[in-house]
């Protein structure tokens, strides 16, 4: 039976939480709704400080962020798009169109369609994530998305040149410096200014995701993501500097991010707890870190390698590090999880800012229902159907008509039997 080294605060605490931020999110989400631009623009003041002329960058605007960006800043923004639009188009050329005749006279098929208008949050107020940019924008114009707004909040005082760089480079329509969840219900109830979109994507702090969750259904959105989330899946194949490494480098997205190591070594995992402690002394992001890891940070050490897959997979994180004697055994049998990190030389870190795939992960258990973002998230799969002669209408007409009289739809029956009179005649 697994024993927890470290244990994390409790879920009422965390229930409680965000209790709070659901109602606080509640009132702001009615009072845009209601008020628009004027409400957007009062937020943005109060919670950033922030209230230009116009919140839509102008392209002169736009092209001055670009200029004050050194020339390899401008190569690494490049090289980390072109590694995430090569998977995406990976992504999108598996998805096929289809048409079949599956009866005589009877064709099926379906169609992707892209998506209209896609609205982008980036996340930057307190550090400039210049990757969910790329994550969500170039993605979004591999699927051949129409139109996609993006919204970022101001980064010490100003719009961010490197985040602005990255909307425009990958392929932004349009560019909005709003944070928050001013930004996000902008997007998607639409205000004077910025017209409403059909899909939210990109991730955000607690109150940004539970602004996307209470919008759902009046716009699509990506996915359900709260704090980030990751697991470090561990033996003796690796040291306690490299997992804490590791637990460390995702514990310092937020303060409430949890980071889980899961091992089947005592040691590894008392090593790993002092190594944590050691490097949170120097660590320049420890402001954050420490709380996430102090109150969120768990280890826990399994009698096998069985029951850490069964752990892992009841903890459905978004981010999974394996670095064990057996990285392909768990990609084989592991079925919840946002993405996998596969033994010591890849980490998570790679995949949150370059090497191709999407960063926009499931977190809060969804990992059991969905996957990430990806290019198929901007597509819209839907059917379609044609019957080319009186036969098949009367064949499968028939059928229908059974089932619609056992069912008791008069309506739907007779839609059935019009076509069966008529074409019987017809094809005879």
């Amino acid at each position: 039976m697994a024993n927890w080294i470290k244990e994390a605060i409790s879920e009422e605490q965390r229930d409680e939480a965000q209790k709070q931020i659901r109602e606080t999110v509640e009132k702001l989400l009615e009072d845009i709704d209601k008020r628009g631009d004027t409400a957007v623009r009062e937020l943005s003041k109060r919670f950033d400080n922030w209230s230009p002329d116009e919140f839509r960058l102008t392209e002169k605007e736009i092209q001055s962020c670009i200029e004050r960006l050194d020339a390899q800043t401008i190569e690494d923004i490049r090289f980390a798009q072109e590694q995430i639009r090569n998977f995406a188009q990976i992504q999108r050329d598996s998805m096929k169109d289809v048409e079949e005749e599956t009866l005589p006279g009877v064709i099926l098929g379906h169609r992707n369609i892209p998506t209209n208008r896609v609205g982008s949050y980036v996340p930057g107020g307190k550090f400039p994530m210049v990757a969910s940019a790329h994550m969500s924008v170039v993605t979004a114009k591999v699927a051949g998305v129409k139109e996609i707004i993006t919204c970022a909040p101001p980064y010490e005082g100003r719009p961010s040149d490197a985040i602005v760089a990255a909307q425009h480079l990958g392929g932004a329509d349009d560019i909005f410096v709003i944070g928050g969840v001013q930004a996000v219900a902008a997007m998607a109830l639409g205000t004077e200014s910025i017209p409403p979109v059909d899909i939210l994507v990109g991730p955000g702090n607690a109150y940004v995701a539970e602004a996307k969750r209470q919008l759902y259904g009046r716009v699509g959105i990506d996915l359900f993501a709260g704090p980030t989330e990751t697991l470090v899946i561990a033996d003796e194949t690796v040291d306690g500097e490299m997992c804490a490494t590791d637990l460390l480098g995702q514990a310092e997205h937020g303060p409430t991010s949890p980071a889980v190591l899961l091992t089947n070594s005592m040691n590894l995992a008392r090593n790993t707890l002092e190594e944590v402690e050691r490097q949170l002394k120097t660590l320049s992001t420890s402001d954050t870190a420490e709380p996430a890891w102090k109150n969120y940070g768990q280890i826990i050490v399994a009698d096998s390698y069985d029951e850490m897959l069964e752990i892992a997979d009841e903890l459905a994180f978004e981010h999974v590090q394996v670095m064990t004697q057996k990285d392909d055994w768990f990609l084989e049998n592991m079925t919840n999880y946002g993405a996998l990190f596969l033994g010591p030389r890849t980490n998570v870190s790679y995949g949150d800012k370059v090497i191709g795939t999407n960063h926009t992960l499931p977190t809060l258990k969804a990992a059991r229902y969905t996957g990430g973002l990806w290019v198929g998230k901007f597509l819209k799969t839907c059917t379609y159907q044609k019957v080319l002669s009186n036969e098949a209408s009367v064949k499968v007409g028939e059928y229908c008509s059974r089932l619609c009289r056992l069912e008791g739809f008069a309506g739907h029956q007779e839609q059935a039997d019009l076509r069966v009179r008529r074409y019987s005649r017809e094809a005879t």
